[in-house]
């Protein structure tokens, strides 16, 4: 690193400091960053995690032992120049900011996250801002979220994963933010479907006269319904808000109750709605996160020039209605639950049955993990394109990597059907020309890789390591290959996400 690298800071070097650790370092403290840029708020978390070796051989791994809140940002709502632009300057002093109330500086931390979501993913300079983090992205982990990848790191973030998982409950998490609301359905720790629908607080925003400053296009059609127009530079009429705010929560427990859409309700869904599912009947627990959760259980009761507060006190008459015992769980992170900082960071190592057609195209950082959910009858090209789904990706893109479980020990006509599947998805995706990255937990990555690449001909680079763990929403860094075992070195950072199972 240099004093005079721009903010963030990154690695010099092809894989710094990997084999120092490996080599037999006990422990070590990392300082992150957690950056949320959203449609309604912005804001950021600073973290100290301590690592420590699991065990003393070479593959030993590195993992989270301890976690400590360094600095919570205050919250900024997110700041435009036009209904369709974001203040990047203004974004870019306020984390300079936070960084010096903070005491850091970019030489001070070591890994981080960058996420924008919502109604700021639509923003015509949305993609520069993210860039501008993700520059030196050998240390931070970059997301622009969809509804359906927002959804899954809310669902995470908010603790209601792990909630699911602790007490093999099915959960529902329903995240509020000031563009959408998204819905994840858990079940036993696992987040089986998601959907998203164009409700929020900041739909409308006012300034303190009362005038709007923000009119997005659901709420053009959501007053419609109820015989109003509105227009900037003009006061939404007292008596709309309330019948307002109760519409919008009328629409969003259309879908918690399973209920028919309502015409409306269907014109405003993002995603297709859950499929298979009844409704309250099959809820253990209900979550809500997002900023408007904030307002729903009463940690905040502060205005903020939106619909929030009016939003939320219709969500709770909603809630107060329902008769089942238990139901409402409180999340540990509510408006903080999108992304609350770099975390569970693992170095790995995949010893010599891996397969590496080039080592030229190492080091690699910053590949996003894909996962499919993988049976031994089903098809694998609908797995990975299920697994592509859940971070609103139609098809194979450079920075993936594709990380393959499997429960048992495969012989070579299952590893052929695995590696037919996987040539297909990539065969679908003719832009699709950088190498193909995958991870094995069982030690058959150099079959795989030698089938997809000697016998199925892809035209990509194949580089596929074994004996790696990894889940959703992990980013991993892929080494060149060491000394004469050739181990490759892999870093696994995850997003970290707390537990809610001591709330009551």
């Amino acid at each position: 690193m240099h004093e005079d690298d721009e903010y963030p800071n990154h690695f010099h070097g092809e894989f710094e400091g990997a084999s120092e650790e490996i080599e037999g370092l006990e422990m070590f403290t990392l300082k992150s960053v957690g950056i949320d840029i959203g449609s309604s708020t912005s804001h950021l978390i600073f973290s100290k995690l301590t690592l420590r070796r699991e065990g003393a051989a070479l593959s030993a791994r590195f993992k989270v032992t301890g976690r400590e809140i360094l600095f919570r940002s205050r919250i900024m709502l997110t700041p435009y120049i036009s209904g369709t632009s974001i203040d990047t300057e203004k974004v870019k002093a306020f984390v300079r900011e936070m960084y010096r109330e903070a005491g850091f500086t970019a030489a001070d931390i070591d890994t981080g996250a960058v996420v924008i979501t919502g109604e700021a993913l639509k923003k015509e300079n949305a993609k520069p801002i993210v860039e501008f983090f993700a520059r030196e992205s050998g240390k931070f982990i970059c997301a622009s979220a969809g509804p359906n990848h927002e959804a899954l790191l809310a669902a995470y973030g908010c603790g209601a994963v792990e909630l699911s998982r602790a007490h093999k409950a099915t959960v529902l998490n329903v995240d509020m933010g000031g563009g959408t609301t998204k819905f994840s359905l858990i079940r036993d720790g696992v987040v089986t479907q998601t959907a998203a629908i164009n409700i929020g607080a900041r739909l409308v925003a006012f300034d303190p006269g009362g005038v709007l400053i923000r009119i997005e296009e659901p709420a053009r059609t959501i007053l419609k319904e109820l015989g109003y127009s509105v227009a900037l530079g003009s006061p939404l009429a007292e008596q709309a808000k309330e019948p307002f705010a109760s519409l919008m929560a009328k629409v969003v427990f259309e879908v918690i109750e399973a209920r028919a859409l309502s015409p409306l309700a269907g014109a405003l869904m993002i995603t297709e709605p859950f499929s298979g599912y009844n409704g309250l009947a099959q809820l253990d627990h209900i979550v809500f996160s997002g900023g408007v959760s904030e307002h729903i259980y009463e940690r905040d009761h502060t205005a903020y020039g939106d619909m929030g507060p009016l939003l939320a006190r219709a969500i709770r008459e909603r809630l107060a209605r329902i008769a089942k015992k238990n139901l409402l769980r409180e999340p540990s992170e509510g408006i903080r639950a999108t992304v609350i900082g770099a975390g569970e960071y693992t170095i790995q190592a995949s010893g010599n049955t891996s397969y590496i057609s080039s080592a030229d195209v190492l080091p690699a950082f910053g590949l996003k993990v894909v996962r499919p959910f993988l049976d031994e009858e089903g098809s694998v090209e609908e797995a990975v394109e299920r697994a592509l789904a859940k971070f609103d990706l139609a098809g194979f893109i450079p920075g993936l990597a594709l990380a393959v479980s499997l429960s048992r020990q495969p012989d070579y006509p299952l590893i052929r059907r695995l590696a037919e599947g996987i040539a297909k998805v990539i065969g679908k995706a003719p832009a699709f020309k950088t190498p193909l990255f995958l991870t094995m937990d069982l030690d058959v990555a150099k079959s795989l890789g030698g089938v997809l690449k000697e016998e199925l001909n892809v035209q990509q680079e194949v580089i596929a390591v074994d004996g790696i763990d990894v889940g959703d929403l992990d980013y991993i860094d892929i080494g060149r290959p060491m000394g004469v075992s050739e181990v490759v070195p892999v870093t696994v950072k995850s997003l970290m996400f707390p537990s809610l199972t001591s709330k009551a």
